[in-house]
C-alpha cells in the first residue's frame, strides 16, 4: 500500500514542526505549593510531505494526539516553530488562523463525538464549503456536497445527504467526517486514530479510503495509530513516541523490520504476529499462557509526566540502560536510508555493537505491561525457546 514516487520522496515538506515542546499548567490543590505543569511534548520534529503518509505510533499517553492539535492550532506550542510551505506559523485567532486551517485539516477519532447530533450531514458539509468560500449559491453547495459523499464512497449521495448523525453507522460517519475535513480543500490532514473505534470488518475499507485521497489530492497525512500493524500497511514513514519524546523513526519497513530502540522492540513484541515464532502450540494446551514482552529493569507503569525521569524518558524500564540514560536525553543517530534513533547503544562509541546486530532482537519474558497489548499470550514453552534461540 505505500507507494510512493521519487518526486513525493524528494518534495519539499508542506508542513514541518521543529524543536515542539508542550506543557500543560495544573490547577493548584494547595494554594502556597509551587506551580506543577504536566510535560506533554518534549522536543517532537517531523515533516508532512505531499502524496505521503507518516505515520506517529506509540502508546496511550505518549503525546501523539498533542502532537495532532499543536499541528491543527488548536493548541498553542510552548516552544517550538512550525512552518506550512516554510513560513513559520504565527496565527493565534482571526482571519489568519482561519487561512491557516483551510489548509491543515483534522479528522477526529470518535466519529460519534466530532459530530454534531442535531445537524444534518448537508449542515457539516456545508459549513467548511461557506466558510472558505468555496460554494456561493444553494446549487453550488448541493454539487460539492454531492460530489464529497462520493469521494468517501457514500452512494447514493441523495440517500445519506438530509441524515442525522444517529441514523449512520460507525464507518459513515467516520466518512461523514473525512468528507467535511475534504471540504475545506486542504493540503495536509492530520488524522488521529481515524480507525480505531471502528469495526475491524471496516477498518481496511477506511484506510483504503484515506489511502485512494491521498494520492489523488496529492495530501501530506498525519496517521495516529496503535496499530504497528496498519502503520506499516499505510505510510511510507513512521515514527514511535514514548512520554513525549521522539526515540525512533524512517521509513516503514525498515523502523518495523529492523527496529533499534528498546521501546520499539516493545511495542513489536507486543504485536500479534503468527510468522514471527514459526510454529504454534501443537499440544493445543492452554495453560500456561504468558505475554511476551521485552525484560524491563525497573517500574513497567508509564513515568509521571509531572515528574518526568531525567534523560531518556524509558530507561526506567530499559534492559539496556546506563548511567548516561538517565542524565541527557540521547542525540539522533543516522543509521542509514533515513532510519534514525535517539539512543545511545547506537552513538559513536558503540559502532561495534551496532555493526555486531546487538539489541536488534530483545529476550522475551512474562512481564508484559497490561497497558500496551490485550493480544493473545504464548504459551511458556515457546517464549523459553525464543530466549534460547536470541541468547
Amino acid at each position: 500500500m505505500s507507494t510512493n514516487t521519487a518526486t513525493s520522496t524528494t518534495a519539499e515538506p508542506v508542513l514541518e514542526a521543529v524543536h515542539l515542546r508542550k506543557v500543560f499548567p495544573l490547577h493548584k490543590v494547595k494554594p502556597f505549593s509551587p506551580p506543577q505543569v504536566v510535560h506533554a511534548v518534549e522536543d517532537a520534529s517531523l515533516a508532512l510531505r505531499p502524496g505521503r503518509a507518516t505515520a506517529l505510533v506509540g502508546e496511550s499517553g505518549s503525546g501523539k494526539t498533542t502532537v495532532a492539535r499543536l499541528l491543527a492550532r488548536l493548541y498553542t506550542p510552548t516552544a517550538g516553530t512550525i512552518r506550512y510551505r516554510e513560513e513559520t506559523v504565527k496565527a493565534r485567532g482571526g482571519t489568519a488562523l482561519r487561512a491557516y486551517r483551510r489548509h491543515v485539516q483534522m479528522v477526529f477519532q470518535d466519529p460519534f463525538s466530532s459530530l454534531n447530533p442535531t445537524h444534518t450531514v448537508r449542515h457539516h458539509l456545508s459549513r467548511p464549503l461557506r466558510i472558505h468560500g468555496h460554494a456561493h449559491s444553494a446549487a453550488e453547495e448541493t454539487r460539492l456536497i454531492t460530489s464529497l459523499l462520493e469521494r468517501v464512497n457514500l452512494t447514493p449521495a441523495e440517500q445519506f445527504i438530509h441524515k442525522f448523525p444517529h441514523q449512520l453507522s460507525g464507518g459513515q460517519r467516520q466518512r461523514v467526517a473525512i468528507a467535511r475535513a475534504l471540504a475545506a480543500k486542504p493540503s495536509v490532514l492530520l488524522a488521529d486514530e481515524p480507525v480505531s473505534m471502528l469495526d475491524v470488518s471496516i477498518r481496511l475499507d477506511v484506510l483504503n479510503l484515506l489511502s485512494r485521497l491521498k494520492e489523488e489530492e496529492d495530501l501530506a497525512l498525519l496517521f495516529i495509530t496503535h496499530d504497528l500493524a496498519s502503520a506499516r500497511y499505510f505510510a511510507e514513514e513512521t515514527l514511535v513516541m514514548y512520554a513525549g519524546q521522539m526515540v525512533e523513526g524512517g521509513p516503514s519497513e525498515e523502523v518495523i523490520q529492523r527496529s533499534k530502540h528498546p521501546y520499539t522492540q516493545l511495542l513489536l513484541s507486543a504485536a500479534p504476529d503468527p510468522d514471527r515464532f514459526g510454529s504454534s502450540d501443537q499440544q493445543g494446551n492452554s495453560k500456561g499462557w504468558l505475554q511476551p514482552a521485552l525484560p524491563t529493569s525497573g517500574s513497567v507503569e508509564l513515568p509521571s509526566l509531572i515528574n518526568p525521569p531525567g534523560g531518556c524518558r524509558f530507561h526506567p524500564r530499559c534492559p539496556h540502560a546506563m548511567p548516561v540514560c538517565s542524565q541527557q536525553f540521547p542525540p539522533r543517530t543516522e543509521l542509514g536510508g533515513g532510519h534514525w534513533v535517539n539512543c545511545f547503544l547506537y552513538g559513536a562509541e558503540n559502532k561495534t555493537d551496532q555493526a555486531r546486530g546487538l539489541f536488534t532482537r530483545p529476550l522475551w519474558s512474562p512481564a508484559l505491561p497490561s497497558v500496551l497489548t490485550g493480544c493473545r499470550p504464548l504459551p511458556i514453552r515457546i517464549i523459553r525457546r525464543i530466549n534460547e534461540h536470541n541468547r
